[in-house]
């Protein structure tokens, strides 16, 4: 990996010096060390597809994650509503339905500039091992989870819904769902993405769980929380 360094910020009372860290993805690069080392992949349009980000991104060690009273009560009111099956390779890039949902979701959910067709292009058509859990109640498509996955790790990169769900908690569903399928195929971690302030507190009700602090997992959940709850202050 190919390492490239932006300055970002600055305290100079303290000589603290802010640098963001890319990293671009070498032929012989190994996935799962770069998920290991910290980094996600970045999807902006236009940027480089080898490109990757440090970030304070979270983990859970699926071996020994057992979901706790809340999980459990999200669990059942979804489990067993639900057929799902994987889409992959140019099943996945040729689904109008995975792309149909996905717009849609994004648009009304986030804004149309979050994930306009560009942006989803070009994810699809990334250098890395791909799939969709494709979740279908009467065998109409109302879910679909966009992952990375290979050897010891899945990476729950994006997901949607149909939105007559969306006060129901079938998100957080799908993403204990993500780990539940994740434990059943011998995987050692899931990765969900970054947590930073209050959007990124929901997924503090997982547990354990680890973040990246820059050198290493830390699994120290005060540590954590207390950490977000200085990013919605900044």
């Amino acid at each position: 990996m190919h390492l490239r360094f932006s300055e970002f910020g600055h305290e100079y009372e303290s000589y603290s010096f802010g640098y963001t860290v890319h990293g671009a993805r070498e032929a012989g690069d190994n996935l799962t060390d770069l998920y290991a080392q910290g980094f996600l992949p970045y999807s902006s349009i236009g940027v480089d597809p080898n490109l990757f980000y440090m970030s304070r991104s979270v983990r859970v060690p699926v071996g020994i994650h057992t979901p706790s009273s809340e999980n459990r009560r999200i669990l059942k009111k979804f489990n067993d509503q639900f057929n799902c099956t994987y889409l992959e390779g140019d099943e996945l890039k040729a689904s109008p339905s995975f792309r149909a949902l996905m717009l849609a979701y994004f648009a009304e959910r986030h804004g149309t500039d979050i994930m306009p067709p560009e942006r989803l292009e070009q994810i699809l058509k990334r250098d890395i091992p791909l799939r969709a859990a494709e979740y279908r109640h009467n065998d109409v498509p109302v879910a679909y989870v966009l992952e990375v996955v290979e050897g010891s790790f899945l990476h729950y990169w994006y997901s949607c819904y149909d939105l007559t769900h969306a006060n129901g908690s079938l998100g957080m569903w799908l993403m204990l769902d993500a780990i539940r399928r994740a434990q059943e195929e011998h995987r050692e971690y899931v990765y969900l993405g970054t947590a930073y302030g209050e959007k990124g507190r929901y997924k503090t009700n997982i547990a354990p769980l680890e973040f990246w602090d820059g050198n290493t997992w830390n699994s120290d959940s005060a540590l954590l929380s207390q950490l977000m709850k200085k990013d919605a202050v900044d």
